[in-house]
């Protein structure tokens, strides 16, 4: 615990045998619940695990399932309501069985997929073990031993002490950056950084794609976890998800570390395309769901226009090519003038708009 407050950390697994026992070895003290998922490996990593929780002493610390805690009364209806919503929605989540026989002693919790379902899908289901538990802080580690259990404490704390809804470490920022992280990943991480801080709205945040992170008990029943994208856009797919529920950031700095016996899963050619579709959705799913239903603003109106006028212009522009490389060569100024008032207004609409959001999230950042 720290400063009264569970800690547990969600570990995804998928064929990493040779790894997950360093990273069991090396997790703080005060880390009360270690959540392993194990999504359908084809090595031995769920019987590493195994052999953990079968030979580990009894936890000091006993968590319970919270979701019967709300007794009903004539005014709390809707909390009854909410309750029975958590308990069903096991349903949305890969099928998993827990191997514990003892969760609420056990330091180590081991849920296998009996299907696999993605980096994603992992993390989503040890987030609701977490959430079913009423886990105050929970953090997020790769099973490869990618991360480095000494800055843990850098990433729990903003949320344990300071309230922070969301925290993320920034790999991009250590002075190490250019050189210990390959090139492809920092170019690939670099463009779905720029797409993510416009489809999120979180505008200051760098290094969106580092899986090392914490998040509070308020902020996972602030947002529908099984809906998480499951493969590797989920820390994209997170962001955009916590900013509509309009909960609060936080970047801090972390080391870039590579070449400890991981081995990457992502191919980062077929990551890019996919998850910038993603992001595209994301937008427009952020705009309407913010900024129309929850809490209108007029960046709205100017983001859609923007794309409205430029739409608008797609037939001039075409015209003055067809024109340019045709023999006739003869392009009134009512359609040059036509296209430029278009793409000048959907421009200026744009800027209009992304200034904002940004100033909009600006309260989101602590």
């Amino acid at each position: 615990m720290l400063s009264n407050k569970t800690i547990a950390v969600v570990v995804p697994c998928y064929n990493e045998e040779t790894q997950i026992g360093e990273v069991i070895e090396s997790m703080p003290d005060f880390v009360d619940r270690i959540i392993i998922v194990n999504d359908c490996s084809k090595d031995s990593t769920s019987n590493v695990v195994r052999s953990y929780i079968d030979n580990e002493p009894i936890s000091t610390i006993s968590i319970g399932n919270v979701l019967d805690n709300v007794k009903p009364n004539r005014y709390n209806r809707a909390n009854i309501v909410v309750q029975d919503l958590q308990k069903g929605e096991i349903k949305h989540y890969v099928a998993s069985k827990v191997y514990n026989t003892n969760e609420s002693e056990n330091r180590i919790i081991l849920i296998d997929h009996i299907e696999n379902g993605g980096v994603g899908a992992s993390i989503a289901r040890g987030y609701k073990w977490a959430k079913d538990h009423g886990i105050d802080c929970t953090a997020v580690m790769a099973g490869d031993g990618q991360m480095d259990p000494d800055e843990l404490l850098d990433i729990v704390s903003p949320v344990v002490d300071e309230g922070v809804d969301y925290v993320k470490g920034n790999r991009l920022i250590h002075r190490s950056a250019l050189l210990v992280i390959p090139k492809v990943r920092y170019f690939g991480n670099s463009i779905l950084s720029i797409l993510t801080k416009l489809a999120s709205g979180y505008w200051r945040v760098s290094d969106t794609q580092t899986g090392y992170t914490a998040i509070s008990n308020k902020a996972l029943n602030a947002i529908r976890i099984h809906e998480i994208y499951r493969s590797y856009g989920m820390p994209n797919d997170m962001l955009v998800k916590l900013n509509i529920a309009f909960c609060t950031l936080r970047e801090v700095e972390i080391k870039p570390i590579y070449d400890v016996g991981e081995q990457s899963k992502m191919k980062i050619m077929k990551v890019i395309p996919r998850v910038s579709l993603l992001l595209f959705k994301s937008f427009f799913i952020r705009l309407w769901k913010k900024y129309l239903f929850r809490d209108f603003h007029p960046l709205f109106i100017l983001y859609h226009l923007s794309f409205l006028l430029l739409f608008a212009s797609i037939p001039f522009g075409y015209k003055i090519l067809y024109l340019t490389i045709s023999p006739i060569r003869e392009i009134s100024d009512a359609t040059i003038l036509a296209f430029m008032f278009l793409m000048i207004s959907s421009f200026n609409a744009f800027l209009f708009a992304m200034w904002m959001d940004i100033q909009d999230n600006e309260r989101l950042y602590k």
